[in-house]
């Protein structure tokens, strides 16, 4: 990993050195399996799409950290951290991701269509902004069953355009859907800014025609996406309906892999690199630790 910049946020007391020794080799899990993910693809031996999600892990890793045993978790077609974040075998999503029967979905599915019922993760779904009404079928099925777990519904910000979302929103909001609507915003929805794509590009705020609170979270901080979390959470929970969480985060490779990432230059993504990678950031503040003591 290249040397970072240290950032000045100190740790909050409430986190343990045990707590964020756990978020590091979380993180860290995420990020050498995506990049063993690229160079298997790139050898021929992942066949169809492969999205990457090397530099978005603090989002997932956070918001695990405060799910409770029965949350779901649901998302796009960027999903193996997602899938390993829930505790699902990195051999088995491997194996899926490389064609094998011993793979989540037998070899049938690859790398956009896992899933796992033990787990409670519910895709990976290859259609753009699919997952969205289907998390708010999770969510309902948790209201009319009475507990009290919440749905995790991951979309990005390309997905944060397309009309099924909004419906969602006004079902999710009129019927209070405990469910969590996480928007990971890397800023590019395939090769286009979110300030060509998007009149309104701050998209936590899109819910206020539903009544629906959000807020923006730092997404390359998991501390800052943990406290984001448990507040969420404890909304929804608590029978008030879904909340927004935009989490303003990057992806250091392409789309796909097939993505040269042309609209974007190298300096840009070496400046995030350097001055907010999440895993160097949770490395930092351990190394901090150490000195102060």
């Amino acid at each position: 990993m290249a040397a970072t910049r240290r950032r000045k946020t100190a740790r909050k007391p409430e986190v343990s050195k045990d707590e964020l020794i756990g978020y590091y080799s979380d993180m860290l899990l995420i990020r050498r399996f995506e990049e063993k993910a690229g160079q298997l693809y790139g050898m021929g031996l992942i066949g169809g799409f492969c999205h990457l999600y090397i530099g978005q892990e603090a989002v997932v890793v956070g918001l695990q950290s405060v799910a409770r045993p029965g949350d779901q978790v649901i998302t796009s077609y960027r999903d193996h951290g997602h899938m390993l974040a829930t505790g699902m075998d990195p051999k088995g999503v491997m194996a899926e991701l490389t064609g094998r029967r011993d793979g989540y979905s037998k070899g049938k599915g690859g790398s956009m269509h896992m899933f796992s019922r033990e787990k409670s993760f519910f895709g990976g779904h290859g259609i753009v902004a699919a997952q969205v009404p289907i998390g708010a079928g999770l969510a309902f099925a948790n209201r009319y069953r009475g507990n009290d777990n919440v749905s995790f519904t991951y979309l990005g910000d390309g997905a944060a355009n397309q009309g099924q979302v909004y419906e969602t929103m006004n079902m999710a909001s009129l019927w209070k859907l405990p469910m969590v609507i996480v928007i990971e915003n890397n800023r590019y929805a395939m090769g286009t800014s979110i300030e060509r794509a998007s009149a309104t590009p701050e998209y936590w705020t899109r819910g206020a025609a539903f009544n629906i609170p959000g807020e923006p979270v730092d997404g390359m901080d998991v501390l800052a996406v943990r406290a984001a979390g448990e507040k969420a959470a404890a909304h929804c929970r608590a029978g008030k309906g879904p909340y927004i969480l935009e989490m303003k985060t990057y992806r250091y490779r392409g789309h796909s892999m097939s993505d040269p990432a042309k609209y974007r230059t190298r300096e840009e993504v070496q400046k995030v690199r350097e001055e907010r990678d999440p895993i160097s950031h949770v490395r930092d503040l351990l190394v901090s630790e150490h000195e102060a003591g």
